[in-house]
């Protein structure tokens, strides 16, 4: 061990009572929050965009193919096409597709003895996979579809059934406004309740067959509303999407959208959080380097005695910057690694109790989700350490200005 590693670690071990004592456990204390403060708001933030990005996913999928419909909303009727197997076959053998399956929306209106409600109904069939949506559901089951006609079930969200004091088993009626007007009402069983947590699902669709929305708008059995395709990677949407559109088989009157463009209101609010999480973390950054800055300038004027005489022995400057830089290093360290656990002991307490709520009407969550990145987690560490050592390199340039022999009778 040389001089200088000596002395560093004779200071940061010192049990004696000094003012710098207590501004270098300070000084620990903030890079221990800073750090775990950054961990944490990093962790949420991708949770968060996680777990409502999903939601959104498994209620449509990742890209929808249908007729194009200039200024389309997500919620809307859509226009028929005809099934396209040849370019459906096509669509399956890309390696980025998991599933592919028909659907279409229609407007209802389900009426009890004593109340009535406005719903879209979201026809599906057979091909569907209800894995997509089995953590909505909160009760019952989704509809059983057959081969031969219709299926006369029906699945609600939470929202609708409290609406109308239903519960899985009733009977509703259900009218359908036909496209020449007249009204045609048919009589369902609920079989399941769901609740996505997002407002504007939950107050506004039903799931049923297709083979129901094809009889009453009177399409032909090929016909459909559109298609949902579900990717194994979210990330590859824009890709996918542009990919489909291009090929041979796709007719030019069809779109091929990721669902981020559909809705994108959800998706703008989501993007928003990248900025939050970041002013956040830089704001964080600043508070660790300055409580570091200001604990070493502390230090070096308190042994602004001891500085004198190594230099009067002759200690060269480099050596006596390198122990206080050594000492940055014992704090910064230090700090980094209790704050790391810190923040994982917090994080992994929340994925196993949820003790942070949320409001789930505003943030379509009931309690703050995680998702712990290690790289993310490896490179917070990595900037923080940079960083607080390269900001710490100026006040150690304050011993090259120290002149010993003042510096001896420095009180």
């Amino acid at each position: 061990m040389n001089i200088s590693s000596f002395i560093a670690n004779r200071i940061a071990f010192n049990r004696q009572r000094s003012f710098s004592r207590f501004i270098i456990r300070l000084s620990i204390i903030a890079t221990i929050i800073s750090v775990a403060v950054m961990i944490i708001t990093l962790a949420f933030a991708n949770g968060f965009q996680q777990k409502v990005s999903e939601k959104v996913f498994s209620f449509w999928g990742h890209i929808r193919l249908q007729e194009i419909q200039p200024y389309q909303s997500v919620i809307t009727e859509e226009l028929p096409i005809t099934a396209n197997d040849t370019l459906i076959t096509t669509i399956k053998n890309i390696p980025e597709v998991e599933t592919i399956h028909p659907f279409a929306t229609r407007y209802a209106i389900l009426k009890t003895k004593d109340d009535l409600e406005g719903v879209l109904v979201k026809g599906l069939d057979s091909s569907y996979h209800f894995n997509h949506i089995k953590d909505f559901i909160i009760e019952g089951h989704p509809p059983v579809f057959n081969d031969s006609s219709y299926s006369r079930q029906i699945m609600i969200s939470k929202h609708t059934a409290d609406q109308m004091k239903l519960k899985t088993g009733d009977r509703v009626l259900i009218y359908f406004i036909r496209p020449d007007g007249s009204q045609r009402p048919d009589r369902l069983t609920i079989t399941g309740i769901f609740k996505t947590g997002i407002e504007e699902y939950d107050k506004t669709f039903a799931i049923g067959d297709i083979k129901l929305i094809r009889r009453l708008n009177d399409w032909l059995p090929n016909q459909v509303g559109g298609y949902e395709i579900f990717l194994k990677d979210y990330k590859k949407i824009d890709s996918i999407s542009n990919l489909i559109l291009n090929l041979p088989e796709m007719p030019l009157s069809w779109s091929a959208q990721g669902i981020q463009k559909i809705t994108p209101n959800i998706f703008d609010w989501l993007n928003m959080q990248d900025v939050t999480r970041n002013v956040l973390i830089a704001i964080m950054v600043v508070v660790a380097v300055i409580n570091l800055i200001t604990c070493l300038i502390i230090l070096v004027l308190e042994r602004m005695r001891m500085i004198g005489i190594l230099k009067a022995i002759g200690a060269s400057d480099w050596a006596v910057q390198r122990i206080f830089l050594q000492y940055s290093l014992i704090i910064t360290l230090s700090g980094i690694v209790a704050g790391v656990i810190l923040a994982l002991g917090i994080l992994n307490l929340q994925v196993k109790t949820g003790f942070i709520k949320l409001q789930e009407d505003a943030y379509y969550l009931d309690k703050v989700a995680v998702k712990i990145s290690a790289p993310e987690v490896l490179a917070i560490c990595t900037g923080t350490f940079l960083v607080c050592m390269l900001v710490l390199m100026i006040p150690t340039y304050i011993v090259r200005k120290v002149q010993p022999v003042k510096a001896i009778h420095f009180r």
